[in-house]
């Protein structure tokens, strides 16, 4: 029997955040698309997940890297009339600076954190907004909060991730989808480790369960959160901080030269 709340697809499924997004969601009725390059660790979370929940679950093996995978995967989305939810969890991560990163890996990374991303969103919207229903969740971090912080080609990746939610989420308006950008901090996943990384370094105040960080962003979203950061304790701080940033938009374009740049040109 379809869903009543239809079928969730998520990236980077076979294991991680992406892996507990697809348990979680199961457990709330959703039936489950997962996409993930590895296909044995795939096959076994669908499993598992389907076994324990009774949901339908389809594991789809995909490299988002892969223009052809991509474009599977775009076309589900666009075709498949159950799936009302989209969860881009796949990305790439690392902490190498720039002096000691290889440009073709922050290439790489762009594509999956930034083009793929864009790509699925690009697909999903227009099928959403045709039954007005749907539901985008885009994993960003918290570093997109934070430049300066580890590799700079990731945190911009994903400050683009939160950016392009808010515009989504503007844009979008009243046409009846969902919109969350999720901020996680560092989460005890192998995600750490493949992007160069170690948890050993930080402190264990620093570090949250992956299995938290999910339920925490599904709490957020059942909340309405636009913007949903994890471990953050008072919500008003980021209100303050979003509320500043939309006090400077009215200003950003004038028709003149702010006077402090007059004064210097005049010396």
């Amino acid at each position: 029997m379809t869903s009543a709340n239809g079928t969730a697809l998520i990236t980077g499924a076979s294991s991680g955040i992406g892996a507990i997004y697809a348990d979680r969601l199961a457990r709330r009725g959703f039936d489950l698309v997962l996409v993930a390059r590895g296909k044995d660790a795939l096959a076994k979370v669908a499993l598992a997940i389907s076994e324990s929940t009774g949901r339908v679950v389809t594991p789809v093996p995909a490299d988002l890297g892969r223009k052809e995978d991509l474009r599977r995967i775009e076309t589900i989305l666009m075709t498949d009339p159950s799936i009302t939810m989209l969860v881009n969890n796949a990305g790439v991560g690392s902490v190498a600076p720039l002096l000691k990163a290889d440009v073709d890996d922050m290439e790489r990374m762009i594509e999956i954190n930034v083009v793929a991303l864009t790509r699925l969103v690009y697909a999903a919207v227009p099928a959403f907004a045709k039954r007005k229903r749907g539901t985008i969740i885009n994993l960003a971090s918290a570093l997109a909060l934070a430049p300066g912080m580890f590799n700079g080609v990731y945190g911009a990746s994903k400050a683009f991730v939160v950016s392009f939610t808010q515009s989504l989420d503007e844009e979008l308006s009243g046409s009846g989808l969902r919109f969350q950008a999720v901020l996680p901090g560092a989460i005890a996943t192998q995600f750490w480790e493949t992007s160069g990384g170690s948890l050993d370094h930080l402190p264990s105040r620093a570090v949250m369960r992956a299995e938290d960080a999910v339920d925490a962003a599904l709490a957020g979203l059942d909340l309405g959160e636009l913007v949903t950061l994890p471990s953050l304790p008072d919500v008003s701080e980021w209100e303050a901080y979003d509320a500043a940033r939309q006090q400077l938009v009215p200003k950003i374009s004038l028709n003149a030269p702010a006077q402090r740049y007059l004064k210097t040109a005049q010396t």
